[in-house]
C-alpha cells in the first residue's frame, strides 16, 4: 500500500518531548514504519507544557494522506482541545477521529496497524485493544 493511502497518526501530549519520543518509539517498534505519517503535537507554541489547537491542527494536516487521521492524546485537556477542534468542523482534515486508547501502547498498535495498510476503523480498533494489554 502506498504512503498516500495510509492512515495518519497524530500524538497529542502536554509535552513536546513526550509526543516526539512516543512517535519515535512507536515507529521504531513497528519496524521503522517509515511510510506511516506520524506527527507529534506536544506542548505549546512557546515550548511550554500544555496543549495547542494550532499545533494539533498543523500536525493533523501534515499526517493526512486522505485515508483518515487517528488522534491519540495523553491527558484530559488534550482530549478537550481535540474535541473542540472536531466540533469546529473545519480545523482538522476530513475523516479525523479522536481515538480512546492508552497513549503509548495505543500509539504503537496504531502505527503497526497503519503500516499493515489497515483503514481508519482498523487502526482505531487496534489502538483501543491496547487497553487490554496486561503487564502482570
Amino acid at each position: 500500500m502506498s504512503e498516500e493511502q495510509l492512515v495518519g497518526i497524530v500524538l497529542v501530549s502536554h509535552s513536546a518531548e513526550v509526543a516526539a519520543s512516543v512517535a519515535t518509539l512507536a515507529k521504531g517498534l513497528a519496524g521503522g514504519a517509515e511510510a506511516v505519517p506520524v506527527a507529534p503535537a506536544g506542548g505549546t507554541e512557546g515550548g511550554g507544557l500544555g496543549t495547542s489547537a494550532e499545533l494539533i491542527a498543523a500536525a493533523a494536516a501534515s499526517a493526512d494522506r486522505g485515508a483518515g487521521v487517528a488522534v491519540l492524546t495523553d491527558l484530559g485537556s488534550a482530549v478537550l482541545t481535540v474535541k473542540a477542534l472536531l466540533a469546529e468542523g473545519d480545523e482538522l482534515p476530513e475523516n479525523t477521529r479522536l481515538v480512546d486508547a492508552p497513549f503509548l501502547e495505543g500509539a504503537v498498535a496504531a502505527v503497526v496497524t497503519a503500516a499493515a495498510g489497515a483503514d481508519l476503523d482498523g487502526v482505531e480498533a487496534a489502538a483501543k485493544e491496547a487497553y487490554d494489554y496486561r503487564k502482570v
